[in-house]
């Protein structure tokens, strides 16, 4: 199992989401995809988009303006 880690902080929509899905592809069974960010509308795009995949968000976390992500593909 993997662990990719990708981080779009400081970027706004549409990066954080096409480099988000980018990291699912390339992602293999099991493996946990770590998205770190800043952008308020990704943090709820993203998500969605999992959810829509049928894929699992592990944890979501956020501290001072910056959140984090752990998606299981």
């Amino acid at each position: 199992m993997a662990e990719i880690k990708v981080d779009v902080c400081w970027e706004t929509c549409p990066v954080p989401l096409v480099e988000t899905r980018k990291a699912l592809r390339k992602a293999e069974a099991g493996d946990i995809v770590e998205v770190k960010g800043t952008h308020p509308a990704s943090k709820k795009e993203i998500p969605m988009a999992v959810k829509a995949l049928g894929l699992e968000l592990v944890e979501v976390e956020e501290k001072d303006g910056v959140w984090m992500l752990r998606i299981r593909k």
